[in-house]
C-alpha cells in the first residue's frame, strides 16, 4: 500500500468532515505514524504489518496498550514476476519452489509483512518447509519495485497500486492476488482460485491514545465513520484498489486478537519468530 496516500486521504477527510465538539474542546487532533506515545486525542494508523513487526521485534510496548478505534480497509497483495521471467504463472512459481525453495527469491515489505506471510502460507500449502523460503525484505515500495524490474527477485509482492503502472505497461506480469474474491476491475485470479489456500490482506486501522475515556472513544469513532461515508473517501478507495473493511468497537478488538494469534502461528512455523 502507498502509505503516504492512505495517511493523506484519511487526514484530509477527517478534517473535511469536521471534528466532533467533544474532541475540539479537548485538544488538537494528531495523526501519526507509530512513534512515541502522543497526547490525549492523538490517533495512530496501524495494521497487519505493524502486528507482524511486533511479533518479530518483540518491542517493550505492545499495541494492546493503545485504544482500538476502527479498522478501515484492507489491501490484498498482488504477486508479480518480471516481464522476462521464465516463470509465467503462480503454478510455475510453486513447481520451482518445490524443486528448490531457495531458488525462488520473494521480494516485498519488511520481515513479517503480509507479503512475507503470504509466501510462507503458500509454501506450507504446497508441502514446502516454510522456513526454507527465500524472502528479501525491502524498506519501501520503491526498492521492491526496482528489484522486480531489475530481475533481482523472482517474485514481488505488494498492493496493486504500487505495481499498477508497471503491470499496465507490460513491464511486470501479475500472476495472483491474495484476496478471497477477484478485485473489482482487475482480471487477476485469486490464490484460492488457483488451488492454494492463501488469503490475507494488509488491513489498516486507527488506534487512540491509552487511557482515553469511553466518551472520547465514541467521539473519535463517530468522526472516523463519518469520514468513511464521504464521496472523497469512496473515490480514494476505488482509485487505490482498497477494499472497504470498516469494523469498530468490540468487533475490531476481537478481530485484532484473532489476527495476532493467526499471524504468530504462521510466522512461528516459517521460522520468523
Amino acid at each position: 500500500m502507498r502509505r503516504d496516500h492512505f495517511l493523506k486521504s484519511l487526514a484530509a477527510l477527517a478534517a473535511a468532515g469536521g471534528l466532533p465538539l467533544s474532541v475540539q474542546a479537548g485538544a488538537n487532533l494528531k495523526m501519526m505514524i507509530p512513534a512515541n506515545p502522543g497526547g490525549g486525542n492523538a490517533m495512530m494508523v496501524m495494521g497487519a504489518v505493524m502486528l507482524g513487526g511486533s511479533i518479530t521485534g518483540k518491542p517493550p510496548v505492545s499495541v494492546t496498550a493503545a485504544a482500538p478505534l476502527a479498522r478501515l480497509s484492507s489491501e490484498y497483495n498482488v504477486f508479480v514476476v518480471p516481464e522476462a521471467s521464465p516463470l509465467k504463472t503462480m503454478k510455475d512459481v510453486v513447481e520451482q519452489m518445490k524443486k528448490d525453495p531457495g531458488s525462488v527469491k520473494w521480494g516485498g515489505g519488511s520481515r513479517g509483512s503480509t507479503e512475507h506471510i503470504a509466501a510462507a502460507m503458500l509454501a506450507r500449502d504446497a508441502g514446502v518447509d516454510a522456513a526454507k523460503i527465500n524472502y528479501v525484505p525491502f524498506r519501501g515500495g520503491g526498492e521492491a519495485t526496482a528489484a522486480v524490474l531489475g530481475g533481482s527477485v523472482t517474485v514481488g509482492g505488494s498492493g496493486y497500486s504500487e505495481f499498477q503502472q508497471y503491470i499496465e505497461s507490460g513491464k511486470m506480469r501479475a500472476i495472483a492476488v491474495t484476496s478471497g474474491a477477484r478485485l473489482k476491475g482487475i482480471n487477476l485470479p485469486t490464490m484460492k482460485e488457483l488451488g492454494y489456500n492463501v488469503e490475507i490482506g494488509n488491513w489498516r486501522g486507527v488506534y487512540g491514545a491509552p487511557g482515553i475515556t469511553p466518551e472520547q472513544v465514541k467521539a473519535l469513532v463517530d468522526m472516523i465513520v463519518k469520514a468513511t461515508k464521504t464521496r472523497g473517501w469512496a473515490e480514494s478507495m476505488e482509485k487505490n484498489r482498497w477494499t472497504p473493511a470498516l469494523l469498530t468497537g468490540a468487533a475490531f478488538t476481537d478481530f485484532v486478537d484473532r489476527e495476532f494469534a493467526s499471524l504468530r502461528a504462521t510466522m512461528a512455523k516459517a521460522g520468523m519468530v
